[in-house]
């Protein structure tokens, strides 16, 4: 069997290939070695899946921690409006929350993947489950791949494959050495958007606590800057701290030392130092015999008090009559910026994306076809760009993978 284009991947950017390539005639073949297309669309979002992020190209390119400026060409072929206008045309209609984040208005990322599945057959591109194990290569031109011992003959291939987070998905890094046996650099992989780990033990005395409206802040110690701050939420973890903060905070660590990053949680964005100490104030005044531990329950979750008394200083059993303003004061630094000194990344495993892949240099922005060998192409995250949360990622996969389908 001989094909126009073969995909090898059928995620994200491996389908919008697919099918942009299928509407402009092509013959397409997408090896994808699950026994189902998308699989982690479906998991991202928290099955809501977060398709894009409504803004324009400057926003998305300030969004890109990570070879952002690669990816101005296929963010100028197709935009963040483009891919809503995509999803939209095949029958998925859209709503746009906080943050300029873009959903299903269903919030089922099984209606993306479906939506996606049915183009795709509507396009007449054929799906084998075969595992692809390399390319064919001859005089520098890619001539199509190898399954087992079974060559498939095409005018190009694809490689989307994915990164090396959640391997269950099917990203197990198989991309990568085809990709290096091809004569590309891969930039080491490491995970980005994952949980992290933290020194101190007391995350697990509050393991599962979720935190709402809070204000994290990242440090650096070594240049004694704040490299990421924003309010939203996270948790605590048996090991540390993860949630949508800890993620997006976790992208802006480009060198993991153990002991140099350290996390900062404002308990009380809304309230500055001196409202916080007339709150204080009110809520000791209102309960003046009582224990100093039993008091904080109206200003924190129950599960935080015993680590907030410890950090504070003040003696759980001191009357509250009794405390001092230095010790509000005190009381006020902790619950202000509760300290967090991180450890290390979770297992590239546990990450949603991974940071590194194949080097941009060696990818044309425009076509997305390698430098080093004809009629090969790259999309998605196997290409060493990577965004914070909020739909970019997802819109890196969706333009990366319409601009390789154009020119497949």
């Amino acid at each position: 069997m001989h094909y126009d284009a073969i995909i090898i991947g059928g995620g994200a950017a491996g389908m919008l290939a697919a099918v942009t390539a299928a509407r402009n005639g092509r013959k397409v073949l997408i090896a994808e070695r699950n026994d189902r297309l998308g699989k982690k669309l479906l998991i991202t979002g928290k099955g809501r899946c977060n398709v894009t992020n409504n803004c324009d190209i400057t926003t998305l390119m300030g969004n890109i921690p990570q070879n952002g400026r690669f990816l101005y060409s296929a963010f100028s072929q197709f935009s963040a409006s483009d891919t809503m206008n995509f999803f939209e045309n095949i029958g998925v209609p859209l709503k746009t929350e906080r943050g300029n984040r873009v959903f299903p208005i269903s919030d089922k990322a099984a209606d993306i993947v479906n939506a996606l599945e049915k183009e795709l057959k509507k396009s007449g591109v054929k799906i084998t489950t075969d595992r692809i194990t390399s390319l064919i290569i001859e005089d520098g031109i890619c001539k199509g791949v190898m399954s087992g011992k079974n060559p498939i003959y095409s005018e190009s291939v694809l490689i989307a494959t994915g990164g090396k987070s959640y391997p269950l998905t099917g990203s197990t890094g198989d991309g990568y050495e085809m990709a290096e046996k091809a004569g590309h650099t891969i930039i080491p992989i490491v995970p980005s958007l994952v949980p992290i780990e933290t020194e101190e033990n007391y995350c697990t005395e509050m393991m599962g606590l979720s935190l709402k409206n809070v204000t994290l802040s990242l440090k650096d110690t070594k240049t004694e800057k704040v490299i990421y701050s924003e309010l939203g939420e996270m948790l605590f973890t048996h090991l540390g701290v993860s949630g949508p903060l800890v993620l997006s905070a976790s992208s802006h660590i480009r060198e993991m030392e153990q002991g140099r990053y350290k996390i900062f949680i404002d308990l009380k964005p809304a309230l500055n130092e001196e409202k916080l100490d007339a709150r204080l104030l009110r809520d000791f005044s209102e309960a003046q015999n009582k224990d100093f531990s039993n008091v904080l329950h109206k200003l924190i979750p129950s599960k935080m008090i015993p680590v907030m008394v410890k950090l504070s200083g003040i003696d759980g059993t001191a009357k509250v009559n009794q405390i001092t303003k230095k010790q509000r004061s005190d009381l006020i630094s902790v619950l202000k910026a509760f300290p967090l000194t991180i450890k290390r990344f979770r297992p590239v495993e546990e990450a949603i994306i991974t940071s590194g892949g194949i080097s941009v240099k060696e990818i044309s922005p425009k076509t997305m076809e390698s430098k080093l060998i004809k009629n090969l192409y790259f999309a998605g995250e196997i290409i060493d760009v990577d965004a914070y949360t909020g739909g970019f990622n997802l819109q890196i996969a969706f333009s990366t993978g319409y601009a390789a389908g154009m020119n497949i």
